[in-house]
């Protein structure tokens, strides 16, 4: 009789009701935002599958809806592209890498991209490539660790996560930057909706002869979005909780992948030094503010909150 009353309540209409309406209200938002992709009802079935199909599943989907949160913010920069609101940085950006970080190749002072493109390997090649693949993999593999490991602690990395991703499209917004791979492309004239680019990153495609990234960057939703460099931002918070949670030998791990994920972004023209510096300024803003607005009570709560309806 527990058993019937407690599978009542697991699928009670409410609840029922409720992904419905999210998963509705998220199908037509999109069309009207970004229009229709597959990959919108491959989220609406993950997400439904893991609600109704354990109440530890329902504990783990909703506690990942932080990112799902994030990943749908992402897709619909699209519908709103920053350089309609603000002028596009192209030379300026450009003038400033080789003034800072310029390097001579043959008499002639070049952006460290420069320097790499004209250097490049295979063996390079498929290092950086290898290593910018980990920054979805590895945040969401040490969120799971913390999912089932330390509870409140995955709370605190996801409003992190998130936290530094919305300062950091708070920056697109304001300052809309060209990445390095467009200047070598189209130099720095403007041109507005530019598809995304491979840049560097085609020729692992091509020495697999596969076209991974190819598939990735053609989803991009805004090439006018290179600083800060949030893919340079995760892993420093990933090494930043793996650290506050002394994981011991793994942390090497961690921070390897975070300077090689560094060093990926300008080897492949898709970030300069400035992008990866900003990058990096925006995680260790998100982290400290954070810190600071834990102390408020309402944040406190809703922390508790998430802890209480994840465990």
């Amino acid at each position: 009789m527990e058993d019937q009353q407690a599978t009542k309540g697991f699928y009670h209409q409410h609840f029922v009701y409720a992904a419905l309406a999210v998963s509705v209200a998220y199908l037509l938002l999109s069309l009207l935002l970004v229009g229709f992709k597959s990959d919108q009802l491959v989220l609406v079935f993950i997400f439904n599958a893991l609600f109704f199909f354990s109440k530890a599943t329902r504990k783990f989907i909703l506690g990942f809806s932080i990112f799902i949160v994030y990943w749908i913010l992402f897709d619909y920069m699209k519908a709103f592209p920053n350089y309609r609101y603000n002028v596009v940085h192209i030379e300026d950006l450009y003038e400033a890498e080789k003034r800072i970080f310029g390097i001579n190749l043959h008499g002639l002072i070049v952006t460290p991209n420069e320097f790499w493109k004209a250097n490049s390997s295979a063996f390079l090649d498929v290092l950086t490539g290898l290593f910018y693949l980990m920054w979805v993999p590895v945040p969401l593999a040490f969120a799971v660790y913390l999912f089932f490991k330390k509870r409140t602690q995955f709370v605190h990395f996801s409003l992190v996560f998130v936290w530094v991703n919305l300062l950091g499209f708070v920056v697109y917004y304001l300052f809309p930057a060209a990445p390095p791979w467009y200047v070598q492309a189209h130099g720095f004239n403007f041109i507005s909706g530019t598809p995304g680019n491979t840049a560097g990153l085609a020729r692992f495609d091509q020495f697999f002869n596969i076209t991974l990234f190819k598939g990735i960057y053609s989803k991009g939703s805004n090439v006018f979005a290179a600083m800060p460099s949030l893919h340079s931002a995760y892993p420093l918070i990933v090494v930043y909780y793996a650290l506050k949670n002394k994981l011991g030998g793994i942390n090497v791990f961690f921070v390897t992948v975070m300077v090689g994920i560094w060093f990926s972004a300008i080897y492949s023209s898709h970030h300069y030094c400035l992008d990866v510096l900003a990058g990096i300024s925006c995680a260790i803003l998100g982290i400290v503010s954070f810190k600071v607005l834990i102390n408020k009570t309402s944040l406190k709560h809703f922390v508790a909150y998430m802890v209480q309806k994840t465990t």
